[in-house]
Protein backbone atom coordinates (compact mmCIF):
# COMPACT_ATOMS: atom_id res chain seq x y z
CA UNK A 1 0.00 0.00 0.00
CA UNK A 2 2.23 3.00 -1.33
CA UNK A 3 -0.19 5.34 -3.20
CA UNK A 4 -3.37 7.13 -3.64
CA UNK A 5 -6.45 5.74 -1.59
CA UNK A 6 -10.00 7.08 -2.40
CA UNK A 7 -12.44 8.44 0.66
CA UNK A 8 -14.30 5.26 -0.05
CA UNK A 9 -11.41 2.78 -0.27
CA UNK A 10 -10.02 4.26 3.22
CA UNK A 11 -14.06 3.80 4.48
CA UNK A 12 -13.68 0.21 3.95
CA UNK A 13 -10.85 -0.35 5.45
CA UNK A 14 -11.47 1.23 8.98
CA UNK A 15 -11.38 -1.06 12.02
CA UNK A 16 -8.64 -3.49 10.02
CA UNK A 17 -6.17 -4.47 13.13
CA UNK A 18 -3.08 -3.34 11.20
CA UNK A 19 -4.49 0.19 9.68
CA UNK A 20 -3.03 3.45 11.02
CA UNK A 21 -4.14 7.03 10.02
CA UNK A 22 -2.50 9.33 10.71
CA UNK A 23 -3.03 13.00 10.35
CA UNK A 24 -0.24 15.19 8.96
CA UNK A 25 -1.57 18.57 8.89
CA UNK A 26 1.57 21.13 9.40
CA UNK A 27 2.27 24.46 9.16
CA UNK A 28 4.55 25.66 11.73
CA UNK A 29 7.38 26.52 9.05
CA UNK A 30 5.85 27.94 5.67
CA UNK A 31 5.96 31.95 5.51
CA UNK A 32 2.54 33.00 4.40
CA UNK A 33 0.94 30.00 5.71
CA UNK A 34 -2.41 30.97 7.11
CA UNK A 35 -2.29 29.86 11.04
CA UNK A 36 -3.64 27.02 12.26
CA UNK A 37 -3.39 24.77 15.61
CA UNK A 38 -3.27 21.15 13.85
CA UNK A 39 -3.62 19.24 17.16
CA UNK A 40 -7.23 21.14 17.88
CA UNK A 41 -8.01 20.15 14.37
CA UNK A 42 -7.66 17.03 15.09
CA UNK A 43 -9.26 17.06 18.71
CA UNK A 44 -12.19 19.12 16.85
CA UNK A 45 -13.04 16.25 14.65
CA UNK A 46 -10.71 13.09 12.73
CA UNK A 47 -11.21 10.23 11.19
CA UNK A 48 -11.66 7.79 13.21
CA UNK A 49 -8.92 5.43 14.78
CA UNK A 50 -6.92 7.99 13.06
CA UNK A 51 -3.36 9.68 15.55
CA UNK A 52 -1.85 12.85 15.17
CA UNK A 53 1.55 12.46 13.65
CA UNK A 54 2.47 15.89 14.23
CA UNK A 55 5.31 16.63 11.72
CA UNK A 56 7.05 18.96 14.30
CA UNK A 57 8.00 16.06 15.78
CA UNK A 58 9.96 14.65 12.95
CA UNK A 59 12.33 16.88 12.43
CA UNK A 60 16.11 17.71 13.22
CA UNK A 61 15.68 20.30 16.06
CA UNK A 62 19.65 21.11 15.86
CA UNK A 63 19.58 22.34 12.38
CA UNK A 64 18.74 25.85 11.92
CA UNK A 65 16.85 25.17 8.69
CA UNK A 66 13.28 24.66 8.93
CA UNK A 67 11.94 21.19 8.73
CA UNK A 68 15.18 19.05 7.94
CA UNK A 69 14.80 15.80 8.19
CA UNK A 70 15.43 14.36 11.49
CA UNK A 71 17.86 11.51 12.33
CA UNK A 72 17.13 7.72 12.87
CA UNK A 73 16.62 8.05 16.55
CA UNK A 74 14.12 10.52 16.48
CA UNK A 75 12.09 8.78 14.15
CA UNK A 76 12.17 5.57 15.20
CA UNK A 77 11.36 7.36 18.56
CA UNK A 78 8.35 8.73 17.57
CA UNK A 79 7.05 5.51 15.44
CA UNK A 80 7.37 3.62 18.37
CA UNK A 81 4.63 6.43 20.47
CA UNK A 82 2.21 6.34 17.99
CA UNK A 83 2.20 2.46 18.61
CA UNK A 84 3.96 1.77 14.65
CA UNK A 85 5.23 -1.49 14.21
CA UNK A 86 6.67 -2.91 10.70
CA UNK A 87 3.31 -4.37 9.90
CA UNK A 88 1.22 -1.26 10.57
CA UNK A 89 -0.12 -0.32 7.02
CA UNK A 90 -0.15 3.60 6.95
CA UNK A 91 -2.66 5.73 5.75
CA UNK A 92 -2.03 9.49 5.55
CA UNK A 93 -4.22 12.51 5.20
CA UNK A 94 -4.02 16.23 6.10
CA UNK A 95 -6.20 19.61 6.14
CA UNK A 96 -3.28 21.94 4.74
CA UNK A 97 -3.40 23.75 1.49
CA UNK A 98 0.14 22.66 1.27
CA UNK A 99 -0.78 19.16 1.30
CA UNK A 100 1.76 18.16 3.76
CA UNK A 101 1.05 14.65 3.92
CA UNK A 102 3.31 14.12 1.04
CA UNK A 103 6.04 15.36 3.29
CA UNK A 104 5.13 12.93 5.84
CA UNK A 105 5.39 10.43 3.20
CA UNK A 106 8.30 11.29 1.90
CA UNK A 107 9.78 11.24 5.41
CA UNK A 108 8.31 7.87 6.46
CA UNK A 109 9.75 6.81 3.20
CA UNK A 110 13.68 7.92 3.75
CA UNK A 111 13.36 5.09 6.58
CA UNK A 112 11.60 2.26 5.39
CA UNK A 113 8.28 3.07 5.75
CA UNK A 114 5.90 2.64 2.75
CA UNK A 115 2.20 4.40 3.30
CA UNK A 116 -0.38 5.77 0.91
CA UNK A 117 -2.31 9.14 1.18
CA UNK A 118 -5.65 9.89 0.79
CA UNK A 119 -7.07 11.76 -1.99
CA UNK A 120 -9.42 14.53 -0.20
CA UNK A 121 -9.18 15.63 3.06
CA UNK A 122 -11.43 15.68 6.72
CA UNK A 123 -13.54 18.67 4.73
CA UNK A 124 -14.24 16.06 1.72
CA UNK A 125 -14.82 13.38 3.63
CA UNK A 126 -17.14 15.14 6.39
CA UNK A 127 -19.24 16.27 3.03
CA UNK A 128 -19.74 12.64 1.97
CA UNK A 129 -21.25 12.11 5.14
CA UNK A 130 -18.14 9.99 6.33
CA UNK A 131 -17.86 8.98 10.00
CA UNK A 132 -15.94 11.48 12.18
CA UNK A 133 -14.60 10.75 15.84
CA UNK A 134 -13.79 13.77 18.28
CA UNK A 135 -10.73 14.26 21.12
CA UNK A 136 -6.89 13.56 21.54
CA UNK A 137 -5.87 10.05 19.93
CA UNK A 138 -4.38 7.30 22.38
CA UNK A 139 -1.92 4.97 21.43
CA UNK A 140 0.01 1.56 23.37
CA UNK A 141 3.81 2.16 22.49
CA UNK A 142 5.65 -0.42 20.64
CA UNK A 143 9.01 -1.19 19.81
CA UNK A 144 10.48 0.47 16.08
CA UNK A 145 13.53 0.09 13.95
CA UNK A 146 13.79 1.86 10.83
CA UNK A 147 14.60 0.30 7.82
CA UNK A 148 16.72 1.51 4.28
CA UNK A 149 15.47 4.35 2.61
CA UNK A 150 12.88 3.97 -0.37
CA UNK A 151 13.28 7.38 -1.10
CA UNK A 152 16.04 9.96 -2.00
CA UNK A 153 17.22 13.05 -0.51
CA UNK A 154 19.72 16.02 -1.73
CA UNK A 155 22.52 18.04 0.07
CA UNK A 156 23.81 21.40 -0.89
CA UNK A 157 26.93 19.76 -1.80
CA UNK A 158 24.93 17.32 -4.22
CA UNK A 159 22.87 20.41 -5.79
CA UNK A 160 26.68 21.89 -6.44
CA UNK A 161 27.25 19.46 -8.82
CA UNK A 162 24.36 17.52 -9.90
CA UNK A 163 23.72 16.99 -13.62
CA UNK A 164 19.73 16.30 -12.41
CA UNK A 165 16.97 17.77 -14.00
CA UNK A 166 15.74 20.63 -11.19
CA UNK A 167 12.20 21.14 -10.93
CA UNK A 168 11.08 23.95 -7.98
CA UNK A 169 7.39 23.36 -6.63
CA UNK A 170 7.18 27.42 -5.86
CA UNK A 171 4.67 30.20 -7.36
CA UNK A 172 5.96 31.78 -10.42
CA UNK A 173 6.24 34.90 -8.76
CA UNK A 174 8.73 33.52 -6.23
CA UNK A 175 10.61 31.42 -8.71
CA UNK A 176 10.66 34.36 -11.16
CA UNK A 177 12.23 36.88 -8.44
CA UNK A 178 9.22 39.00 -9.16
CA UNK A 179 8.11 38.05 -5.53
CA UNK A 180 10.71 38.88 -3.05
CA UNK A 181 11.62 35.82 -0.99
CA UNK A 182 9.29 35.65 2.32
CA UNK A 183 12.70 34.73 4.37
CA UNK A 184 14.80 38.25 4.26
CA UNK A 185 18.16 36.35 4.19
CA UNK A 186 17.09 34.58 1.28
CA UNK A 187 17.48 36.07 -2.22
CA UNK A 188 14.99 36.23 -4.99
CA UNK A 189 15.20 34.01 -7.64
CA UNK A 190 15.71 29.83 -8.33
CA UNK A 191 18.68 27.56 -9.04
CA UNK A 192 20.45 27.72 -12.59
CA UNK A 193 18.55 25.81 -15.20
CA UNK A 194 15.84 24.70 -12.65
CA UNK A 195 12.07 24.19 -13.93
CA UNK A 196 8.61 25.61 -12.54
CA UNK A 197 5.75 23.43 -11.50
CA UNK A 198 3.82 25.57 -8.78
CA UNK A 199 2.94 22.45 -6.95
CA UNK A 200 -0.78 23.17 -7.15
CA UNK A 201 -1.27 22.39 -10.62
CA UNK A 202 -0.93 18.84 -9.91
CA UNK A 203 -4.83 19.00 -8.47
CA UNK A 204 -7.91 19.71 -9.80
CA UNK A 205 -9.93 22.86 -8.96
CA UNK A 206 -11.75 20.86 -5.79
CA UNK A 207 -8.61 19.56 -4.49
CA UNK A 208 -8.20 15.80 -5.70
CA UNK A 209 -5.17 14.74 -6.97
CA UNK A 210 -5.23 14.69 -11.34
CA UNK A 211 -5.62 11.66 -12.97
CA UNK A 212 -2.15 10.07 -14.18
CA UNK A 213 -2.50 11.38 -17.52
CA UNK A 214 -3.06 15.11 -16.15
CA UNK A 215 -0.36 14.55 -13.88
CA UNK A 216 1.83 13.21 -16.72
CA UNK A 217 0.95 16.54 -19.03
CA UNK A 218 2.01 18.74 -16.00
CA UNK A 219 5.79 17.75 -16.33
CA UNK A 220 5.50 17.43 -19.96
CA UNK A 221 4.76 21.21 -19.73
CA UNK A 222 7.48 22.11 -17.74
CA UNK A 223 10.03 20.30 -20.11
CA UNK A 224 10.47 18.08 -17.72
CA UNK A 225 11.95 14.07 -18.89
CA UNK A 226 10.55 11.93 -16.07
CA UNK A 227 12.76 8.96 -17.62
CA UNK A 228 15.76 10.85 -16.77
CA UNK A 229 16.90 11.61 -13.12
CA UNK A 230 15.42 14.53 -11.17
CA UNK A 231 15.47 16.37 -7.95
CA UNK A 232 12.33 18.77 -6.30
CA UNK A 233 13.33 21.81 -4.47
CA UNK A 234 10.70 24.24 -3.08
CA UNK A 235 10.98 26.89 -0.26
CA UNK A 236 11.52 24.57 2.66
CA UNK A 237 11.53 20.96 1.44
CA UNK A 238 7.66 21.04 1.90
CA UNK A 239 5.35 21.62 -0.75
CA UNK A 240 8.77 19.77 -3.19
CA UNK A 241 7.46 16.43 -1.37
CA UNK A 242 4.15 16.71 -3.51
CA UNK A 243 6.58 16.88 -7.08
CA UNK A 244 8.09 13.83 -5.47
CA UNK A 245 4.83 12.06 -5.09
CA UNK A 246 3.32 12.90 -8.06
CA UNK A 247 6.38 11.30 -10.27
CA UNK A 248 5.81 8.27 -7.69
CA UNK A 249 2.13 7.92 -8.47
CA UNK A 250 3.71 7.79 -12.36
CA UNK A 251 6.09 5.18 -11.70
CA UNK A 252 9.05 7.57 -11.16
CA UNK A 253 11.40 7.70 -7.90
CA UNK A 254 12.77 11.74 -8.35
CA UNK A 255 14.50 13.03 -5.05
CA UNK A 256 14.18 15.69 -2.88
CA UNK A 257 16.58 18.86 -1.95
CA UNK A 258 15.45 19.26 1.97
CA UNK A 259 16.99 22.34 2.44
CA UNK A 260 15.85 23.78 -0.78
CA UNK A 261 15.40 27.41 -1.00
CA UNK A 262 15.73 28.24 2.61
CA UNK A 263 19.46 27.11 2.12
CA UNK A 264 20.41 27.87 -1.68
CA UNK A 265 19.05 31.25 -1.51
CA UNK A 266 21.04 32.35 1.74
CA UNK A 267 24.42 31.37 0.57
CA UNK A 268 26.57 34.35 -0.22
CA UNK A 269 27.95 31.83 -3.21
CA UNK A 270 25.39 30.09 -4.99
CA UNK A 271 24.30 31.18 -8.44
CA UNK A 272 20.49 32.45 -8.49
CA UNK A 273 18.66 33.29 -11.54
CA UNK A 274 16.01 35.46 -11.78
CA UNK A 275 12.92 35.59 -15.53
CA UNK A 276 11.39 33.05 -16.79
Amino acid sequence: MDGLLSTGDLAGMLGAADLLVLDATYTSTIPGAAKQDPRAEFEAGHIPGARLLDLDTLVDAENPLPSMLPNARIFEERMAQLGITAATRIVLYDNSPHHTSCRAWWELRMFGVKAAILDGNMGHWRAEGRPVETGPHTATPSRFTARGPAAQIRTLDDMRTTSEQIVDARSAARFTGEEADPRPECAAGHMPGAKNIPYGRFFDSDGHWKAPDAIRAVFDAAGLDLTRPMVATCGSGITASVIVFAAHLLGHEIALYDGSWTEWGAQPDTAKVTGA
